[in-house]
């Protein structure tokens, strides 16, 4: 049998303690990095704020996008006026855009504008195994569902204020019976956060409280149910 010599032993104690404690600090320091993540780099929100918070500056949002908007906008705008949707103003997801960007927007129908924008979630997928958003209309997907939806009555649930929403369209047909509704949640900031990602959904739309508020403002105003068009 061979006999180590303690100073040997000694020092292989020494190093694997100092391995599981330089263990024990990356952990803790990712622990705590997640942590700041969104209680200290996500921005805080006051009264203040909310006047800007959600309003894109024109030149930023790009003509692209602008362009994109006003092409969807249109065949949106013919949808409610034939089926007496309000035909003034309507809110519009562009999937195309990474979530720590601002990818949900109040559209004017009337002024081709965008009077509020902020940001949304996407349904993370039961089997999602990548970086690409996989859409779905099957019950327990938890996946975000594109098409036209009909905003309907607010209810308070398990998130607080929410919306129910019914699918307009065959991509989102099951969305009443799956629960997809809008509501939000703490997860989701005010200020984009891009390159980084916001927290994902179970195939809700779901915004930041405030944000929510904004657009409660709108939908409680119109005598006429307000169209919601989730797109890629």
């Amino acid at each position: 049998m061979e006999i180590i010599p303690l100073g040997i032993l000694a020092q292989q104690h020494s190093m694997n303690f100092f391995m599981k404690l330089t263990a024990t600090l990356l952990l803790l320091f990712a622990s705590i990095s997640a942590l700041a993540y969104f209680f200290w780099y996500k921005p805080k929100f006051s009264a203040a704020a909310a006047k800007t918070a959600f309003r894109p500056v024109k030149e930023e949002t790009g003509k692209y996008l602008l362009l994109r908007l006003k092409q969807k906008a249109d065949n949106l705008s013919l949808y409610a006026k034939a089926h007496a949707y309000n035909s003034e103003y309507c809110f519009m997801v562009d999937m195309t855009i990474e979530s720590g960007k601002k990818r949900f927007f109040v559209y004017n129908l009337e002024k081709d504008s965008i009077e509020m924008a902020g940001l949304v979630t996407h349904g993370g997928g039961k089997n999602n195994s990548g970086n690409a958003i996989q859409f779905s209309n099957t019950p327990n997907s938890l996946c975000t569902s594109l098409g036209k939806y009909k905003i309907g009555s607010s209810y308070s649930g398990k998130f607080g204020l929410a919306f129910k929403l019914y699918g307009l369209d065959s991509s989102n047909s099951k969305a009443f019976d799956r629960f997809v509704v809008l509501h939000s949640h703490a997860c989701v900031p005010n200020e984009e956060t891009a390159p980084f990602p916001i927290c994902e959904s179970w195939g809700c739309p779901t915004v930041s409280p405030p944000f929510l508020m904004e657009l409660k403002k709108y939908i409680d105003r119109s005598a006429k149910p307000v169209l919601l068009y989730i797109y890629n």
